[in-house]
C-alpha cells in the first residue's frame, strides 16, 4: 500500500524550499524538479490512480517511454526527482511513505538513448556567418553562441555568467555548472577577441550599468535562456542548414565535443572542458563524424588494395549508365 494520491502531492512546495535552502539547489534544478513532479501529478490525475504504488509508477514509465518518447536518461532523471521527493516525505513522516516504490525502480541503461547530434565545421561556419556583427544585438548573440561552440558552455551556464566571470587579461573564464560546480576555462585568442568586441558595446544596452550580468537583454535584464533559444530558432532559416535533426543551442556544445574528438583530444580533457563529473557522461558526446568514418574506411587494407589496382590499370571500373539495353 502506497501513499494516497491526494496526499502525495501536498508537499511539493516545502520539498523545493528544502532543496534550495539546505542543499543549495539552483533555480534551474528546482525548475526541472517542479516540471517532473507536475508531469507525474498530471499523469496520476488523468489516469485516476488513487494510490502512488508500484503499478502506477510502472505505468508512468511506460507513458514516458511510449507516449512521450523520452530516452533512458530523461526517464532516469524524472525517477530520481521522485526518489528525492519520496525521501523528503519519509522525513516528514507522511503515512505510508516508507512503502513508496521509487527506490525499487532500476536505473535504465542507455541502450535506447540517441547520440547527441552535431554540426559539421562547415555548417557551424554557415550559422555564425549569418549573425550580423554590425549591430549591437548581433555582437551580443555572436558572443553568446561562440561561448557554446568555442568553449562548450551549456545555455544555462552562459545565462549565469557575470562581468567578473571574464578575465581577458589572464585569458580565463569562470563558469558555474550543474550542481553549482565551478570550473575555470582557458579563453582562446579568438574567443577573447569576440568577448572584447561585445564588451565594447555592452554599455549601449538599456540599464546595463545596473546589472552584473555579462549578457544583457533589450530591457536591461540578464539575457534569458528562452531568448537565447528563440534567437537561435530565428537564425536557422537564414543559415539555410539542412540537417536530419533539430538544431538547438545545445547542438553547439555537442559540436564542440565532437570536433575536439575528431582532432584526437583525450576524452579526459573533453570531460574537463564540458564540466562532467565522470567520463561516462562524456562518452555519448564522443562519436566520430561522418568525415572521420570515411577517412577510417579509406584506410582499410581491402580498400587500399583495390585503389592500388585501379591506379596500376589492372582494374578498370565503370559505372553502369541508365541507357536502355538493346535486345
Amino acid at each position: 500500500m502506497g501513499v494516497e494520491a491526494a496526499t502525495f502531492f501536498d508537499y511539493m512546495e516545502p520539498f523545493l524550499n528544502y532543496r534550495k535552502d539546505i542543499y543549495g539547489a539552483t533555480d534551474q534544478t528546482l525548475k526541472s524538479n517542479l516540471i517532473d513532479l507536475t508531469l507525474f501529478q498530471r499523469f496520476i490525475l488523468n489516469e485516476q490512480y488513487p494510490v502512488i504504488d508500484g503499478p502506477s509508477t510502472m505505468a508512468f514509465q511506460y507513458h514516458l517511454k511510449n507516449d512521450r518518447g523520452n530516452c533512458g536518461g530523461s526517464i532516469n532523471r524524472k525517477t530520481f526527482t521522485l526518489k528525492s521527493y519520496s525521501h523528503f516525505l519519509r522525513l516528514m513522516d507522511v503515512p505510508q511513505a516508507d512503502n513508496l516504490p521509487f527506490y525499487d525502480v532500476l536505473k535504465i541503461r542507455q541502450g535506447y538513448r540517441n547520440r547527441p547530434n552535431a554540426l559539421t565545421r562547415h555548417q557551424v561556419g554557415l550559422l555564425f556567418k549569418d549573425i550580423d556583427r554590425k549591430t549591437i544585438l548581433g555582437l551580443r548573440d555572436y558572443a553568446v553562441y561562440a561561448l557554446m561552440y568555442l568553449a562548450g558552455l551549456r545555455v544555462g551556464e552562459v545565462h549565469f555568467l557575470d562581468l567578473e566571470s571574464i578575465d581577458l587579461e589572464n585569458h580565463r573564464i569562470t563558469v558555474i555548472g550543474k550542481g553549482n560546480k565551478t570550473r575555470q576555462l582557458h579563453l582562446t585568442r579568438e574567443m577573447g577577441q569576440i568577448l572584447a568586441e561585445y564588451l565594447a558595446v555592452r554599455h549601449f544596452f538599456h540599464h546595463s550599468q545596473k546589472t552584473t550580468a555579462l549578457f544583457v537583454s533589450k530591457k536591461g535584464n540578464r539575457l534569458a535562456i528562452r531568448t537565447m533559444e528563440d534567437n537561435m530558432k530565428k537564425l536557422l532559416p537564414k543559415a539555410d542548414l539542412i540537417t536530419p535533426f533539430n538544431v538547438t543551442c545545445h547542438t553547439l556544445r555537442h559540436s564542440f565535443a565532437s570536433h575536439l574528438n575528431d582532432s584526437d583530444v583525450d576524452i579526459l580533457v573533453i570531460q574537463s572542458l564540458l564540466g562532467h563529473s565522470s567520463p561516462r557522461s562524456t562518452e555519448p558526446y564522443i562519436h566520430p563524424s561522418m568525415e572521420k568514418v570515411r577517412e577510417a574506411m579509406e584506410k582499410l587494407p581491402g580498400v587500399l588494395y583495390v585503389k592500388q589496382l585501379i591506379k596500376e590499370g589492372v582494374l578498370n571500373l565503370k559505372f553502369q549508365n541508365n541507357s536502355p539495353r538493346r535486345e
